[in-house]
């Protein structure tokens, strides 16, 4: 069987998720807003031919992996020309950046951990598949990126005045 019902709200109910993993993985910018729109038109292609009882989070969590991959891959391949970033139209809250900040200093292993599980709902065993090893060690390795995080938030939270 088949999935037959309007792709819109796929995008209205998993769109908030997709977009954390993909800033999870690549950072707040351009990168992971193109990360998103991609997981989508991809996702969009494949919709009709979606078995009825797949479950659409961890499919569409699985594209936006792929996609933030080619992202990173196509980063490696291009130059940056300029010395200024470009402003963000709707910039996030302090907080928010603090936030991103600190997953994006996790060591890869342990930030990818975190964002496919914590941020984009997949469980341990899915995210051992997406980035290798063992769900036992994906489940270390999540719980070491999640006590890194909060020691480093509440450091930050005590050092404001």
């Amino acid at each position: 069987m088949t999935m037959r019902q309007p792709f819109e709200p796929v995008v209205q109910a998993h769109g908030a998720t997709v977009l954390r993993v993909c800033r999870a993985v690549l950072g707040i910018g351009a990168d992971a807003e193109d990360a998103w729109s991609e997981t989508f038109l991809s996702a969009l292609r494949a919709w009709p031919d979606l078995d009825a009882d797949a479950n659409v989070e961890a499919w569409l969590v699985r594209i936006a992996q792929r996609k933030a991959i080619d992202v990173v891959r196509g980063r490696a391949r291009r130059a940056v020309l300029t010395d200024e970033l470009p402003e963000s139209a709707l910039p996030p809250a302090e907080r928010d950046l603090d936030l991103w900040r600190a997953v994006a200093a996790l060591p890869e292993r342990q930030r990818l951990a975190v964002a496919y599980h914590y941020l984009g709902g997949l469980p341990h065993a899915e995210t051992a598949r997406l980035i290798g090893g063992t769900p036992d060690a994906v489940r270390r390795a999540s719980a070491d990126g999640i006590r890194s995080l909060r020691t480093r938030l509440s450091h930050t939270e005590g050092a404001t005045p």
